[in-house]
């Protein structure tokens, strides 16, 4: 996934958690000044507005541990197919760290 397009599903994702958040919130708002049935139909409405939500989220999180998972299989394979390489690199940003912090 490329970062455009990552940054197009987290607005999205956040635009779809806010509007799902928004409806839900002034559907109790509603069910809390109303009696009887009609406050028992916005307070499904509100519940299926916040599982929509959930559901949502809990997609992202799935995305995320996919791309996680994927991003640590190439690494462990590129470590095995090239681990002089991988020591240098590893190397390297250990020194770039060190000299980091001794400048503190």
């Amino acid at each position: 996934m490329t970062a455009t397009r990552a940054e197009e599903f987290k607005e999205r994702l956040i635009d779809t958690a806010k509007t799902s958040l928004d409806d839900a919130e002034e559907l109790l708002r509603e069910a809390a000044s109303t009696t009887g049935e009609k406050a028992a139909e916005l307070r499904e409405r509100a519940m299926a507005a916040l599982k929509r939500t959930r559901d949502s989220l809990y997609d992202a999180q799935d995305a995320v541990i996919q791309k996680g998972r994927h991003a640590a299989r190439l690494t462990d394979n590129y470590v095995h197919d090239k681990p002089w390489q991988a020591i240098g690199i590893a190397a390297g940003a250990a020194l770039v760290i060190g000299m980091l912090i001794s400048r503190r």
